[in-house]
């Protein structure tokens, strides 16, 4: 196996049906569904593997059915590969808790019940506002910043090279973004999201969170990890703390999360949970770099 790093899908990348191969054909995998649904006291994995659909877009359901099928995930690949260990980790968004559960800093089920908090809190917080997103392709980062300030947005997301996510307000996304194709910026796409994830709008969010992880034991992390907020490593279990909730209302730095990893001298990035985004990402940013992803019996298969 060549020297990688472990990174964990985000929220969108859910699909019903996700993590029911892994359930019939790993020990390890329908173990961690099956604590999950004791943890939660209610059947993710029925939603995971059932849906229906609309049920799993809403992030008090989303947010814990994707943390799951990734530690499902992993607990296959480690199953059968028993021997690998990453030379660091980082997750997407709500992936970022997989990653730090992977690196001992919380335990499975702690990260699970923050995870649905965390997601019952964002919901909380669309209810209350009227937000948007949409995906900005191509364009210079620091020109999109300051058309997002100009519009009183923010970013949401440094995804890649090109690849710019803005979220805030509905009307002053739809504003921003006729500012924006009016200085020549063209491809952008409205995103069909609850509301202003990563944004202002999320603040109060951010602020109750802030209480839930107060009462989570954290330890020192055992694998380096690279955290969205600053998009660096970080040991120090207060400053860990403090990104996840900086995070729920600040701008992810994937791009610079992918090259901090990737500084450890891994030639190879795995890819946990549903959907393949963050490896195609991954892509964008670093062209020559291997990946793999891990989401299904045959991928656990066909792994090399």
């Amino acid at each position: 196996m060549k020297e990688a790093v472990y990174i964990f899908s985000g929220q969108g990348a859910q699909a019903v049906g996700m993590g029911e191969d892994l359930y019939k054909s790993s020990n390890a995998a329908s173990i961690i569904f099956d604590k999950a649904d004791a943890t939660l006291g209610w059947s993710i994995s029925d939603i995971c593997f059932n849906g229906p659909e609309e049920k799993l877009r809403e992030s008090r359901y989303c947010q814990p059915a994707i943390y799951t099928m990734s530690a499902a995930c992993i607990a296959a690949f480690n199953e059968t590969y028993s021997d690998s260990r990453p030379l660091a980790t980082a997750g997407l968004s709500l992936g970022e808790f997989a990653a730090l559960c992977v690196a001992g800093v919380f335990s499975f089920e702690d990260g699970l019940k923050l995870i649905e908090k965390r997601g019952q809190l964002m919901d909380e917080a669309c209810r209350e506002t009227n937000g948007g997103m949409a995906s900005v392709l191509g364009g210079n980062a620091e020109i999109i910043k300051e058309i997002c300030d100009e519009g009183g947005i923010d970013v949401a997301n440094y995804n890649s090279p090109g690849q710019i996510v803005i979220s805030g307000e509905q009307d002053k996304v739809t504003k921003t973004i006729k500012l924006m194709k009016e200085k020549g910026l063209r491809k952008i796409i409205p995103l069909k999201v609850a509301g202003a994830y990563h944004s202002r709008l999320m603040q109060s969010a951010a602020d109750k969170f802030k209480d839930v992880l107060a009462d989570v034991e954290f330890k020192t992390p055992v694998i380096p990890v690279a955290q969205n907020f600053t998009g660096k490593f970080t040991k120090n279990v207060d400053e860990i703390r403090l990104n996840l909730v900086k995070q729920v209302a600040g701008s992810v730095l994937w791009e610079n999360c992918v090259h901090t990893i990737l500084e450890t001298g891994a030639t190879q990035v795995i890819e946990f949970g549903p959907g393949s985004v963050l490896t195609r990402l991954v892509k964008r940013t670093v062209g020559h770099v291997a990946t793999s992803n891990i989401n299904s019996t045959d991928s656990l298969e066909n792994f090399e």
